[in-house]
């Protein structure tokens, strides 16, 4: 990652502006390959559901995302980088949330850390931010409750939980973030929300009316046939493709034509 990366202030100054582009990444070939066009490479805690078959996000643990955040900054030299706090690495206490925001900027080398909840996590955000680390917010649908949810399920729908969706939006930028992800609520809301912040809002799920957009790249790429989502554009087949390349290689070795005399030393 080089010093040229797009900063905190950068993207915040994008509001209004042009629309920010936010793919998720977990690794450094994929980091290459989104650096020439996207705003922002987000390693998120959706690695524990997307890279190791887990149901949720809440077993992924800080060191998994140092991991995966310290091979995607070796891929990037334009995108700005930001890194997701795992489950109960923020909620105890202020300071834990600090100690914990720090690892994933000196160990995994992100530029910023991304953390859900409003009103209940505000504090954390503030001490985070005072101690010069950026913040991305995340309200709304919060995978990290999906216990408390009862599954992953739009939020803000009725009068009461829009206004404590946007209630949790105002209690993020207030404590310092310099942009939040609006997951899994109404377009109506979110346009709302979009219009009363002067941070950027990245959605997903979220409609159009956002600043900018979020998707995970296995889910865009078509990487996982079994996934199916409404908020999500599938913008190729990959999966499909994978396996008849792969397919391929394995009649080719099975009929003794692959390696060929091309893909052969000789003395």
């Amino acid at each position: 990652m080089a010093s040229s990366n797009l900063t905190a202030p950068k993207i915040r100054s994008m509001k209004g502006q042009k629309r920010i582009v936010c793919v998720t990444c977990y690794d450094a070939t994929f980091a290459k390959l989104v650096d020439e066009h996207v705003d922002v490479a987000l390693v998120g805690d959706s690695l524990g559901m997307v890279i190791q078959g887990l149901e949720t996000t809440l077993p992924v643990t800080l060191d998994e995302v140092i991991y995966h955040t310290k091979a995607v900054a070796r891929g990037l030299s334009k995108a700005h980088l930001v890194a997701d706090l795992p489950f109960l690495t923020y909620q105890i206490n202020d300071e834990e949330a600090l100690r914990n925001a720090g690892r994933l900027v000196t160990e995994g080398r992100a530029q910023s850390v991304k953390l859900e909840g409003g009103v209940r996590t505000a504090s954390a955000i503030a001490r985070i931010v005072q101690a010069g680390i950026p913040v991305m917010g995340h309200v709304g649908l919060t995978p990290q409750s999906f216990h408390q949810f009862g599954g992953f399920k739009v939020q803000g729908r009725a009068e009461a939980a829009a206004q404590a969706v946007m209630a949790d939006a105002r209690a993020v930028q207030e404590a310092g973030a310099y942009s939040i992800v609006l997951e899994g609520v109404p377009g109506e809301l979110a346009a709302k929300i979009t219009a009363d912040l002067s941070i950027p809002t990245i959605g997903i799920g979220a409609s159009a009316a956002c600043d900018g957009q979020v998707l995970v790249i296995y889910d865009m790429l078509g990487m996982n046939p079994d996934f199916k989502a409404k908020f999500v554009k599938k913008y190729d087949d990959l999966a499909a493709r994978i396996s008849d390349a792969i397919s391929t290689y394995g009649a080719e070795v099975r009929a003794g034509t692959f390696p060929g005399d091309e893909h052969s030393f000789h003395s």
